[in-house]
């Protein structure tokens, strides 16, 4: 694995993760109580024994800047070893990253000071669990100039979704589309499609030749799965690797959570008795910036009603559960529930209040967010649209810096960003 350089695409604007990608890059979005979604693809890395990343951001950095400096630290320089952000520097021109693969051709120059052999491309908003050195044997046992990580999923899925992949018995990439109307099945299953994954390994020099040559084509995307592979099948070797779950669940899982809905649903799979993705692996850990807090604490008994707990959920370090009641639901760091409150089927983002008989059912509440006394969200889904964003799966996401006053709910302003996805 000291050949292989990981390049960790992380700058998307997240427009459909938008209210929670207002303030921060979608990588950095909170998941899971403590972690952060980027922590996911990072523990990958390092158990998988990659110790040379480079992250591309661009978009609202900082909050990850300072989450990747704080606790993901661990690696030594003077050993070749890093986790590094490498920011937009315009550094081929006036533009920022115009798709995936122009992110990865305006930094070859950073890349050009490490040595490797192959390449890992990966995304930093996907929930699963994998070993790369698995994909990177597979790889060059073939000789493969490419390797595409893929998964079997349903055709309705795929269906404008994914990058459907068409390929022989042996794993070569025959053909593949992007996110197409109707994707191809699978030879022995008409309802299954291959999607791409998002992960792929490339030969140093077929990764440096592409890129130079899709930079170069003015009608290009310059995007890894629009046109960056089928630019490469039929004249070089592109093979498949049949995704390899270490997670240890009853199927396999991978998520793509770039939806709310997505998002929301991938923290649920949390929180029943036996998770569907599981935190609690010790044979695949996943780190993340561990905060000096203290333990949760669950207060105040007496009637019955007023009394702390939480039923199929995860409470994270810091949480004061002052006679409430918390149901499948997921609080985060730092969060404070008050006197005879209810929160249900819910996401809670670190250091929101929660007031006296506030009642939250099928919500997320940014961070920091304070819910006075008596609030009632997601019971009326007519009347929380009328404040909040509200998904097509009916789940009402309050954004960070809300304000509650006596004349009603006045969400904070919005300034619309430009910049490109990457």
């Amino acid at each position: 694995m000291r050949n292989v350089l990981c390049i960790l695409l992380a700058g998307g604007v997240g427009q459909r993760l938008y209210p929670l990608t207002r303030d921060r890059c979608k990588p950095a979005v909170p998941f899971g109580g403590i972690y952060r979604i980027i922590d996911i693809t990072l523990s990958n890395c390092v158990n998988s024994g990659l110790r040379r990343v480079y992250i591309l951001a661009q978009y609202k950095q900082q909050s990850l800047s300072r989450h990747i400096n704080q606790g993901w630290h661990m690696m030594q320089r003077d050993l070749d070893e890093f986790i590094e952000i490498a920011a937009a520097q315009q550094r081929n021109g006036n533009d920022w990253y115009r798709g995936t693969a122009d992110a990865v051709y305006q930094n070859l120059y950073t890349f050009d000071q490490e040595g490797f052999d192959d390449a890992l491309i990966v995304s930093g908003d996907h929930i699963y669990k994998m070993n790369y050195a698995e994909m990177l044997q597979y790889h060059r046992a073939k000789d493969a100039d490419v390797t595409v990580a893929v998964i079997e999923v349903p055709k309705q899925v795929a269906a404008g979704s994914f990058g459907v992949l068409e390929v022989d018995e042996e794993g070569k990439v025959l053909g593949f589309e992007e996110k197409p109307a109707e994707p191809k099945p699978l030879p022995q299953d008409p309802n299954s499609a291959l999607a791409s994954m998002g992960i792929y390994i490339f030969k140093r020099e077929v990764l440096y030749r592409a890129l130079s040559e899709d930079a170069a084509e003015t009608n290009s995307k310059h995007d890894f799965g629009r046109d960056i592979l089928p630019s490469l099948i039929g004249d070089h070797q592109v093979h498949s690797f049949n995704f390899r779950d270490v997670n240890k669940g009853t199927a396999k899982y991978w998520r793509d959570i770039g939806t709310l809905d997505a998002y929301y649903e991938a923290n649920m799979d949390l929180v029943s008795v036996i998770p569907v993705f599981s935190l609690y692996d010790r044979d695949w850990p996943l780190r993340t910036n561990a905060l000096q807090l203290p333990p949760a604490k669950f207060v105040t008994s007496g009637d019955g009603q007023r009394m702390g707990m939480a039923v199929d959920s995860i409470v994270a370090p810091g949480c004061i559960i002052s006679g409430g009641h918390a149901r499948r639901s997921v609080l985060s760091y730092g969060v404070r529930m008050h006197s005879y409150s209810e929160v249900e089927d819910s996401i809670i983002f670190p250091n929101v209040t929660i007031g006296k008989h506030a009642c939250i059912r099928g919500a997320i509440i940014d961070s920091g967010v304070e819910i006075p006394d008596g609030t009632v969200i997601g019971y009326d889904i007519g009347l929380d649209r009328e404040h909040y964003t509200v998904t097509e799966g009916g789940r009402v996401v309050v954004p960070s810096g809300t304000l509650f006053t006596s004349s009603g709910v006045k969400p904070i302003p919005v300034v619309a960003e430009t910049r490109t996805n990457v």
